[in-house]
């Protein structure tokens, strides 16, 4: 089967297709964003190409424009990046790779793949929705990174073009489509008045980290009492 008709017959792979270019044009702003927080082209280009999770390299970049330490800007990053782990565990259930397939999808083990294959209902459908997704973001936001670095790099003072801005409008773009429900807004909101509150408190970088710690405990209530309540029926 030819690519054309892959792409007509498979519902998965125009899925695929289709979130990989939107995606993909994220990492124009990030890499001009990561060239104005102080990186170098080669830094921000390693960071897409090794971490490649969006939420995780704003966060990364958001810490260290704000003036926080690497340490806390790795923080921020680990914990937005926790999801994946819980990610690889369906998509190692759902299609179960072998070999170098495994760590291939380990590296593309990303809210777009694990959703589109999560999507599907037919096993072949499956992989070809989390490959053509993958394997597409990965190629297309490592080529944006290149070329948002390098015009960032040339833009000069990112203030001047509204960029010192845009990693929060950009993070808030990856975040929307998840906010679907009552409880994702709740932890939310309650999220974001505990950053307000903390930002006047400590050094840059922390109030991410309080605000997750917060997210977890009340993730974690929220759990227990879903239990009880199935418990007492």
């Amino acid at each position: 089967m030819n690519v054309r008709e892959l792409v007509r017959t498979s519902p998965a792979t125009r899925a695929g297709l289709s979130i990989a270019v939107a995606t993909g044009a994220y990492g124009v702003s990030f890499g001009a964003l990561g060239t104005a927080s102080g990186l170098g082209v080669l830094e921000v280009c390693l960071l897409s190409l090794l971490l490649f999770s969006g939420g995780s390299q704003f966060a990364f970049i958001g810490v260290l424009a704000g003036g926080g330490s690497p340490a806390s800007a790795a923080g921020a990053a680990t914990l937005l990046g926790l999801r994946n782990g819980v990610y690889g565990m369906q998509v190692n259930t759902l299609l179960q790779p072998r070999g170098w397939r495994r760590l291939a999808a380990a590296q593309v083990t990303i809210d777009e793949s694990t959703a589109i294959a999560l999507g599907q209902t037919d096993r072949v459908e499956q992989g070809r929705g989390f490959w053509t997704a993958g394997i597409g973001v990965f190629v297309l936001w490592n080529l944006m990174t290149l070329l948002g670095a390098l015009a960032g790099d040339a833009l000069g003072d990112p203030r001047q073009w509204g960029l010192d801005g845009a990693a929060v409008a950009a993070f808030l773009g990856l975040l929307w489509p998840r906010l679907r429900g009552r409880e994702p807004w709740a932890i939310a909101t309650v999220c974001a008045v505990v950053t307000v509150l903390a930002i006047p408190l400590v050094p840059p970088g922390i109030p991410i980290l309080v605000a997750a710690a917060v997210a977890a405990l009340v993730g974690w209530w929220g759990r227990d009492r879903a239990a009880e309540e199935v418990a007492a029926r």
